[in-house]
């Protein structure tokens, strides 16, 4: 799958989407490092691709580069950025039975607002599944990138392109 883009200065803002979250109970915060093993577990089991090892490299940023989301004290979702690479966001999951009430978008929106603070202006989405192509077009008009390779990724063991 290709990389898709993102520009940062067209995003919408989160705070609407938060409030309404919090209404529900959820909370969207930046990780803090003494959650970093419970994220890290969550990645691993969440979604069907193992992201711990993308967490950790979010967790070995200064500041930490995580975002989650919580109900009643418990891991419902996390997105990370500036972990595979530079300016790239994810990856990103919520669990399956807390999906279509705004916790991805919100995630996604906290991540790309907080690239924007870095200095970008546009964002790479790495790598997404076929599966939210749709949801990154409609949450941030995000584009396919017209790439035949891996891109990054065309480094990792099983690829080797």
């Amino acid at each position: 799958m290709a990389d898709m883009l993102v520009k940062l200065y067209n995003i919408p803002c989160s705070h609407d989407i938060e409030e309404n979250l919090s209404k529900s109970g959820i909370r969207i915060k930046k990780a803090l490092a003494p959650d970093r093993s419970k994220i890290i577990t969550f990645a691993r089991t969440c979604a069907k691709d193992d992201y711990s090892d993308e967490v950790r490299a979010a967790f070995a940023n200064n500041p930490v580069t995580c975002y989650i989301a919580t109900r009643e004290k418990e891991l419902i979702g996390f997105a990370c950025y500036e972990a595979t690479a530079r300016n790239f966001f994810g990856p990103m999951a919520v669990l399956e039975s807390e999906r279509r009430k705004g916790i991805g978008k919100a995630l996604l929106l906290k991540s790309l607002e907080s690239m924007q603070e870095l200095g970008y202006a546009y964002a790479i989405i790495g790598w997404p599944a076929k599966s939210a192509v749709d949801f990154y077009k409609k949450c941030v008009d995000a584009i396919l990138i017209d790439e035949k390779s891996s891109g990054v990724y065309k480094r990792m063991i099983e690829i080797d392109e």
